[in-house]
This record gives C-alpha cells, sequence and structure tokens, in this order.
C-alpha cells in the first residue's frame, strides 16, 4: 500500500482529462490517494473526477483549491454554496475531506486561502487575477476573513505517538518554500499563494509532511523538521516542469 499525490489536476483541458480517465483502474487498488486541489472550475468535472478516482483508489483524500470554487458560467451564488456542492458530491463518492487514519499514518486535510500575509498585491495582480471576479463570498467578507474562516474548520486533534502525520492543503503554508530562482517579475504572485496560519496549524499538528499545490512549481523541501512536497499535474503548456504522474509519499 502507497500514499501518493498529485494536486492542480485542471480537467478542463482535455490532455488533463484523458490522463484522468487513462489511470488504471487495478494499479492502484491498495493505494491511499491525496488531491491537493484544483480540479476543475466546473462542478460536473469534479464530480466525474471524483466518481472516476474513487473507484481507481482505496480511499481519496481531497481539500478544494481556488479553481474549484470559481462560479462563474455555474448555478451558485456564492463560492460557499458551490463549496456545500462539492462536500455533498464528495460524501455520495467516498471522497474524504476530513481526516482519516490509514494504519499508522494519520491523513489531515487542511482547508485555506491567502490573506497576502506574504505580501500585499500590486494593481497589475488585483486586475489579472481570477478569483477576484470568478469567485463570489458573502457580504463584506475580505481576505482576510475568508482565509480564516477556512483554517478555522481545520481544528484538528491527533493522539501523540503515531509515527506519521501528513498534511495537506492547496495553499502555501509559507512563501520560503518557494525556489529562490523565481524572478522578481514572477514574485508579484505571492500575496495569493497562501497564508502563514496554515503554517501555525503544521506546527500545532508536528507534521512529518505537509503537501500542498497552488504554485504549480513541483517541490520537495524540508524545513523545520516537516517535509513541503508539491506534485502539480499542471496545465498542458507547463510540461517542461511538472512532473504530470503521481508521486508516492509513503509506502507500508
Amino acid at each position: 500500500m502507497r500514499i501518493l499525490t498529485v494536486s492542480d489536476l485542471h480537467i478542463d483541458f482535455s490532455e488533463n482529462y484523458e490522463w484522468l480517465t487513462h489511470l488504471s483502474g487495478e494499479e492502484y487498488k491498495n493505494d491511499i490517494l491525496i488531491l491537493a486541489g484544483d480540479i476543475s472550475h466546473q462542478i460536473t468535472h469534479i464530480e466525474q473526477a471524483f466518481t472516476s478516482l474513487a473507484a481507481k483508489f482505496a480511499k481519496v483524500f481531497y481539500v478544494p483549491g481556488n479553481h474549484d470554487l470559481w462560479i462563474t458560467n455555474n448555478a451558485y451564488s456564492t463560492s460557499l454554496e458551490k463549496l456545500h456542492a462539492i462536500e455533498t458530491l464528495a460524501r455520495q463518492a467516498g471522497i474524504g475531506m476530513e481526516p482519516g487514519r490509514v494504519k499508522d499514518v494519520w491523513i489531515v486535510p487542511l482547508f485555506g486561502w491567502y490573506d497576502y500575509s506574504f505580501g500585499r498585491p500590486n494593481e497589475e495582480v488585483r486586475n489579472s487575477w481570477v478569483d477576484f471576479y470568478a469567485c463570489k463570498w458573502p457580504s463584506g467578507q475580505d481576505v482576510n476573513q475568508i482565509t480564516k474562516d477556512f483554517t478555522d474548520r481545520n481544528r484538528v486533534t491527533i493522539p501523540k505517538g503515531d509515527p506519521c502525520i501528513i498534511s495537506f492543503s492547496h495553499f502555501l503554508p509559507r512563501i520560503d518554500i518557494m525556489p529562490d530562482q523565481i524572478p522578481e517579475s514572477k514574485r508579484t504572485l505571492y500575496p495569493v499563494l497562501g497564508s502563514v496560519l496554515l503554517e501555525k496549524q503544521i506546527r500545532v499538528l508536528e507534521s512529518d509532511i505537509h503537501i500542498y499545490g497552488h504554485s504549480h512549481i513541483n517541490r520537495n523541501i524540508c524545513k523545520d523538521n516537516t517535509r513541503y512536497i508539491n506534485n502539480a499535474y499542471g496545465y498542458p503548456y507547463e510540461a517542461g516542469y511538472t512532473r504530470k504522474k503521481l508521486l508516492c509519499v509513503h509506502e507500508f
């Protein structure tokens, strides 16, 4: 039995959808999949992914990404309403969005968003970042309140003494897991990558491994006794620096 991970499937792209549908129906029957957000902005695609993956893996754990909560061309009044619809689909398909224990490993989904704790967005980002018009929140909620509401869901108590805790989120918990060689021109997106509130929760959990997505930059780096892993599938044009396959993070 293995624990595998991938994020940022973006099956709105036909190439990505083909990869998902052609995953082996036998190879992963005894394996666990951690899916760290961004399946699709279309609820029908999310449902298809849940159904397909649940049939191929022993168990799938998932947290939503920002694209999953877009309501453009969807019949939802707010992104929270869409989240509730996604949670219903997950329950129906047997997809885990709550912490669960697999043998001697705890797998802990952490909800999140971004709150500008990695910096303030400039005018270009404010005008171009799709979330700012594709997501809709209850009146009066700013990014700080949105992030707090999501991370407040992560009240998790894990018994001490278990040998391994694997937490995961879509959003980044700390900015220093980004590669040093990222050019300054690309760092303008740092404010919308995540939140330090997630890192505080990882420290309380004492996670051995934390998996994340969102940045589309694959990483495997150790910080403060936690290994941070990003295995993004990414967009078709990112084939030069995304792995385009599942990654094993633990084997029993």
